[in-house]
């Protein structure tokens, strides 16, 4: 399987539909989720977000979006909005802007708040109550839609296993995460029955991970990005693989259908080339780029092999020059290492994502070992699961204990107690430093397991932690990719190095370029505090899917 590189609040566009725009969000009549999805595209596109009394009683602002004219009543008051003099728009506006990727004219969106000041009719009269003009209607699909992001996955193996990657990138449920390479953007939408990105208050108040459930009104295209993806990264063109890993997210949290390429120009990570290929899409249902590579022998075996746990880049390609073409060919190889072996056996298995409530349930399962063995040990889930998506491509288990040193030797006996129930089957990597301390004493398990009560193997990775490690490690483990990579090189660009066993201070070489990471290690005992030191904004796991 092709190595997964840990990919970054896509960056601003200064030059985006929305330059100039300095305005405040009314927060009432609309879901938290949706509001922040808006205020993220809206700064993305060039646009600047004020709070209410920006400069000298909000001179700063020059617009106001809200959902309606009680809504922006209740928030702003009469006194403050006749004092107001840049434009009172409701959200569709925001919306329609997005979906023509243009800044469209403000007169037919404008919020009419001088109605709610006329007295009502009395009942009986006849007459009924004034209209609010430009009001966002809750009939109308479109302003039902939601903004949102994506998925990603590493492995961390040896050799050229460097990073931990899933066996499929994309296919049409999003990429997939990884700790090797250290992203900003608020970009979630819940899990709903008819509107995507409502999120009820039950659910944001629950213990429970957010789900995570893009609009992905264009999979059309994703699914052929997300193609390209896994064959630029099974012949080692990180840099294409990854332009493509970052275009997908952005287009699948698009609230419309696109059907041109010029939608999407002033969006984030889509430059000229990526609107030709969706140019190409949207006209002829395909792209030539991806037939001529589906059409060429040494690129669809490369890619194949690519796909098999264990096989990096270079030695796809080395048994591409030894004769073999297919996965039958490779299973005729005694060159191959036994974890390679064991990808190939259970190829089929470990490309099946696991839906999200067996991800849950084996979770608990872990949970409630790992508490027989050791009270008081923190297990969690991370990945692709800890993002909310709806499922996974593998699972990624994160554990630590609070005391600091009671994780110390504990993976061996928590994994011989997973292989005694059963759920544990196959080991691909199995590695304890805390014991001798060696490699900051983080502990390592790659294998395969199964849903009790069933053959069908999935991959699993088992970390241990010391506590003052774990912030970065379930970061990492976290995702995604983009955010990932994002976070590694602002960190490098403040002087620290970011890794998933800690955030470092850099070291010099004596020419004064940063040659490496020292052993100053800085406390991050939470997520948030690596976020805090960087001066990145904190997302919470579900806002991760970049």
């Amino acid at each position: 399987m092709a190595p997964k590189r840990k990919p970054a609040e896509p960056p601003r566009d200064a030059e985006g539909i929305f330059r100039g725009v300095s305005a405040f969000f009314v927060p009432h009549g609309v879901q938290p989720r949706r509001l922040e999805v808006w205020k993220q595209k809206l700064v993305q596109m060039g646009g600047r977000l004020e709070k209410k009394d920006a400069g000298a009683k909000g001179a700063r602002i020059n617009h106001v979006l809200a959902a309606d004219a009680k809504a922006l009543l209740r928030e702003l008051g009469a006194d403050w909005l006749h004092r107001f003099t840049g434009s009172v728009v409701s959200f569709d506006w925001l919306e329609e802007c997005l979906k023509s990727g243009e800044r469209l004219p403000e007169h037919k969106f404008t919020i009419n708040y001088e109605e709610e000041f006329k007295p009502k009719k009395a009942a009986g009269t006849g007459a009924s109550n004034p209209a609010k003009r430009s009001k966002m209607s809750s009939e109308d699909p479109e302003s039902h839609k939601a903004i949102s992001g994506h998925d990603g996955k590493e492995e961390v193996a040896t050799g050229e296993h460097r990073d931990k990657t899933s066996t499929h990138v994309h296919d049409g449920s999003g990429v997939e995460k990884g700790p090797g390479q250290f992203a900003h953007s608020q970009t979630s939408s819940g899990d709903t029955k008819d509107t995507v990105g409502s999120l009820d208050t039950e659910e944001a108040s629950s213990g429970e991970p957010t789900t995570y459930a893009p609009p992905d009104l264009n999979r059309n295209i994703t699914e052929i990005f997300g193609k390209l993806i896994n064959i630029y990264r099974a012949m080692g063109d990180d840099r294409r693989s990854f332009s493509y890993y970052k275009a997908i997210p952005v287009i699948e949290k698009l609230p419309f259908k696109i059907e041109s390429g010029d939608q999407v120009k002033n969006l984030p990570a889509i430059g000229k080339s990526l609107r030709d290929h969706i140019n190409e899409i949207v006209t002829t249902g395909k792209l030539s780029k991806l037939e001529h590579f589906e059409n060429d022998e040494k690129v669809r075996a490369v890619s194949l092999f690519g796909e098999v746990w264990g096989v990096g880049p270079a030695t796809a390609l080395k048994l591409y020059d030894k004769g073999h073409r297919t996965l039958d060919d490779l299973r005729k190889d005694d060159s191959l290492t036994y974890a390679q072996r064991t990808g190939l056996k259970f190829f089929d298995d470990i490309r099946q994502r696991i839906p999200r409530h067996e991800v849950s349930e084996m979770e608990k399962l872990l949970q409630e070992v790992g508490n027989d063995i050791l009270p008081g040990v923190t297990i969690v889930c991370g990945g692709s699961y800890r993002r909310g998506k709806s499922s996974c491509g593998d699972m990624d288990i994160v554990i630590t204990h609070d005391d600091g040193k009671s994780h110390v030797g504990f993976l061996p006996k928590f994994v011989q107690r997973l292989k005694d129930i059963n759920f544990l089957r196959e080991d691909l990597i199995f590695s304890v430093n805390s014991i001798e301390g060696t490699d900051s004493g983080v502990d390592t398990y790659f294998g395969l397991c199964t849903y009790p009560g069933r053959e069908l193997r999935h991959r699993i990775d088992l970390k241990v932690y010391p506590r003052n490690r774990y912030a970065s490690g379930l970061l990492a483990w976290t995702g995604n990719d983009v955010l990932n990579r994002r976070l590694r090189i602002l960190a490098e660009s403040k002087g620290y190095v970011l890794d998933d066993t800690g955030l470092y201070l850099a070291t010099q070489s004596s020419g004064g370029k940063r040659a490496g990471r020292s052993e100053a290690i800085v406390n991050c005992h939470e997520e948030k505090d690596v976020f805090d030191t960087l001066g990145f904004p904190y997302l919470e796991p579900h806002e991760r899917n970049l």
